[in-house]
């Protein structure tokens, strides 16, 4: 018997027990449709992280108060270890570290005229421009002077712009209340668009001074961002840095630091790397499900072969040798899980689709993952319709016949 008789055989086999069949198939196709959406997911938050990546200035190091990560978690203590004069010593006397821009930051309500939205208000240098890798689109960022003076200046991104002036109204020249103090809009930062949850246009900034004395009344950092000369100096950086904050703050060598340092990418490997270990948690449930799926194609093979018995007895009987009973039913078997995979890809492809309108985020089908899920999804049907193939194939003709 050739392969597309046996072929045609398997289908109209299958095509008997319609109900039994899709239901046999649904673990096949629940698993491919997991593995597709979980890993479109997955790479979507990959792509989102690279973006993430370019938006950031080039050869940034982060610094943030609070001791280094102690087994995988932060102190909690410290927060406040963070000073300006820490960012004026790391401007002056740090060799590798060409800019150097303090930040300070926190929520904030803003409001003009009768328009109000939540913001991001950052209060930071000129520099910043540079160390967060942002461009004025019009108008102009406050300077120096303004940071020395406290003014209360301000330059709007895009996405604050819209909400409070929409597309008609020119925001240069006119006044925004922070926290019910007037500021002078400056200028507009060019759009760099949001990715996933984070949103770089959803910001005000304005000069460090005004923001530490005049809006939140602190006197301390959130952070300092500094670039360095080149990325093959990123290390040395970081033990110069290292080095020259212990002496500000006064710390012995055996007394652990009350900051700590970090490549901005670094940040980003870590989401990563927790959306990873989301994306194989999701993908061990996928595989359990096709697991489970083959587990339910061998029982109805098993169950086709005990229904069938008279008719392998039979064809025995006129000819047919073992291996075409055994290929008749590792057809059959590979059937179910190839039609499944195959509706699974499409519900895969469909669920992919609607996750970004659905939950927001960002989906990519890979078409590797696609391949990979098509194929295991084939040898679950080899695999798991081998012994009921090969139990039917060492039936003995004349047992089989008389089978009741």
């Amino acid at each position: 018997m050739g392969i597309l008789e046996s072929l045609a055989n398997a289908l109209s086999s299958l095509a008997v027990n319609k109900l039994r069949s899709s239901l046999t198939m649904l673990g096949v196709i629940i698993g491919v449709a997991a593995i597709m959406t979980t890993t479109s997911i997955g790479e979507g938050a990959k792509a989102d992280i690279t973006e993430r990546i370019q938006t950031l200035g080039a050869n940034i190091l982060a610094i943030r108060p609070g001791q280094s990560r102690f087994r995988g978690r932060s102190s909690g203590q410290d927060r406040q270890s963070l000073k300006y004069e820490d960012a004026m010593v790391l401007r002056e006397r740090a060799r590798n570290i060409l800019l150097v821009s303090p930040e300070v930051s926190s929520r904030a309500q803003v409001k003009h005229r009768n328009k109000n939205h939540n913001t991001t208000v950052v209060g930071t240098t000129p520099e910043y421009q540079i160390t967060g890798n942002f461009q004025v689109e019009k108008g102009a960022f406050f300077t120096e002077t303004d940071v020395r003076f406290r003014r209360r200046v301000c330059t709007l991104g895009k996405t604050v712009v819209d909400e409070l002036f929409g597309d008609r109204i020119d925001p240069i020249g006119k006044t925004v209340k922070i926290r019910g103090l007037n500021f002078r809009v400056l200028g507009v930062m060019k759009e760099k668009g949001a990715t996933g949850w984070r949103n770089p246009d959803d910001q005000i900034f304005i000069p460090v001074s005004t923001a530490m004395k005049r809006v939140f009344g602190r006197d301390y950092l959130s952070s300092i961002s500094a670039q360095v000369v080149n990325s093959e100096a990123m290390e040395p950086a970081q033990a110069e840095i290292e080095n020259l904050l212990r002496k500000q703050h006064k710390l012995p060598a055996n007394k652990q630091l009350d900051f700590n340092v970090r490549n901005r990418a670094e940040f980003l490997e870590t989401l990563e790397e927790s959306g990873q270990t989301f994306t194989y948690m999701i993908l061990g449930i996928a595989i359990v499900s096709l697991v489970v799926g083959g587990i339910g194609i061998m029982n109805i093979m098993l169950v086709s072969v005990t229904e069938r018995t008279k008719e392998i007895g039979l064809r025995k009987a006129v000819g047919a040798k073992r291996r075409d009973i055994l290929v008749q039913f590792l057809i059959e078997s590979m059937t179910l899980s190839v039609v499944g995979g195959l509706v699974g890809i499409g519900v895969g492809v469909l669920s992919s689709r609607m996750v970004p309108s659905l939950l927001g985020w960002r989906t990519i089908l890979s078409p590797t993952y696609t391949a990979l899920a098509f194929f295991v999804a084939a040898w679950i049907g080899i695999f798991f319709g081998a012994y009921p193939a090969w139990k039917a194939a060492k039936l003995h003709p004349i047992e089989a016949l008389r089978y009741e």
